[in-house]
């Protein structure tokens, strides 16, 4: 039996490479079905072709090679992001979804037609270098990445510990065109990367990606925090780039009463339409919440966001997520190679999709020192590589800043949410 999971973040052996696909509307009639006979006319069509390019090609070129092209681009020109796998590409991405793999620690994805980072992951080596989310890659040792495919983009990105690879991106935000060399390494994702007390019994918790194990770490944590007297929680999802549709239902269960709905997909067949809802015995539904979001928030961290904003259960801060809200389906074929496709569209309660769209905070607060320029528009890919080749090359800047303001709101905004609870207790 062909076997199927739901991804919404596939990880690339170099990065993780979110799959931020575009399902077709699910509001849109389906199309009239296509009469048999029509499909043998374009198989034969095909056929010719390849019969055609064994015979009269320069070069000789094996049949196998030949189908795995045409199959690579019938895939890839239904949406950007879906696509076909080799067996070689297949069998790595089934390794790397367990959490452990060699790169450089990066998620990527092609947005506006120009391949773009959602985020760094922490502690990898594009983090430590200075990497950021929103960054462009322009150039991957030293190639224009004009029209590159997000697989071939994976394929160049990714490589064994301790090699390097050169990569340019321009920081549209700071119009600057920065080098980053980086020394690959076994990136080994860690779903829960901070948990603390802050202040006034607050409790902070990061969660960088949903894994398997993550509702049942995020648990743990919960239960540490507990133990030291946490009253309220900061759940910090900014660079988060997803991961597994049942999981974020998991983690959103915890804090949403039992049996409540956190999200639901919808696809063209109706075995992709599906409904999450809480199923935690025990969530936490009292205590002051606020959920931390940025522009590398994406998929199941827009799940969680959504489902808590719709649902008023905690105040969503920071600016607005990624925008990824499409379901792919990994689907083996019986050579080991697999096609991964769009197949569903996921929704908040209230309806929302956010696939485009994203999640905008309750209280927008911009990361200081990521601020942009009122003057900072989205550019055309041409205008992109037109000011690569017109900017000189600049050291980029490794120093972070310790002071976060968004977190720092957060805090502002639990506390007036306590505030708030007591004078309302006393009356």
């Amino acid at each position: 039996m062909v076997r199927k999971k739901i991804l919404f973040l596939a990880l690339a052996a170099a990065i993780l490479a979110p799959g931020c696909l575009y399902a077709a509307s699910a509001d849109k009639a389906p199309a009239a079905p296509e009469k048999e006979e029509d499909i043998y006319k374009q198989l034969e069509l095909f056929s010719d072709a390849l019969i055609l390019v064994r015979a009269e090609y320069v070069d000789s070129v094996k049949s196998k090679e030949l189908i795995y092209g045409a199959l690579k681009g019938m895939v890839q020109s239904l949406d950007k992001y879906s696509e076909f796998m080799d067996p070689e590409t297949y069998a790595e991405m089934k390794v790397e979804t367990e959490g452990e793999f060699g790169g450089i620690g990066i998620e990527i994805a092609v947005k506006d037609d120009l391949l773009t980072v959602i985020a760094p992951i922490e502690d990898t080596p594009a983090y430590k270098v200075g990497v950021k989310a929103g960054d462009r890659i322009v150039k991957i040792d030293k190639e224009i990445t004009r029209g590159i495919t997000l697989l071939e983009a994976v394929k160049k990105l990714r490589g064994k510990a301790g090699t390097t690879v050169a990569i340019t991106v321009l920081r549209e935000d700071e119009s600057k065109v920065l080098d980053f060399s980086i020394t690959r390494d076994i990136i080994k994702v860690k779903s829960i990367r901070n948990v603390k007390i802050l202040e006034d019994k607050i409790g902070y918790i990061k969660l960088s990606v949903f894994q398997e194990r993550s509702a049942r770490d995020l648990e743990d944590a919960l239960v540490e925090l507990e133990k030291k007297g946490m009253d309220s929680l900061i759940l910090d999802l900014r660079n988060d780039p997803g991961g597994l549709l049942n999981v974020a239902a998991d983690v959103a269960g915890k804090f949403l009463p039992t049996g409540e709905m956190i999200v639901y997909t919808k696809g063209r067949d109706n075995r992709q339409s599906m409904e999450f809802r809480a199923r935690d015995k025990n969530p936490r539904t009292a205590m002051p919440m606020v959920v931390l979001v940025d522009q590398g928030s994406a998929s199941a961290s827009e799940i969680v966001a959504g489902a808590m904003q719709d649902l008023k259960r905690a105040v969503i801060v920071g600016v607005k997520s990624f925008g990824k809200g499409s379901v792919q389906t990994v689907i083996p074929l019986s050579d080991g190679s697999a096609i991964r496709l769009t197949t569903s569209k996921y929704y908040t309660p209230g309806g929302r999709s956010i696939h485009g769209q994203g999640i905008t905070p309750d209280l927008i607060v911009e990361r200081e020192q990521l601020k942009k320029d009122d003057s900072d528009e989205k550019k055309k890919p041409e205008e992109v590589f037109d000011k690569l080749e017109q900017s000189k090359d600049d050291k980029p800047s490794v120093k972070k800043e310790d002071y976060d303001n968004q977190l720092q709101s957060a805090v502002d905004v639990i506390k007036t949410i306590k505030i708030y609870k007591s004078f309302s207790a006393k009356k």
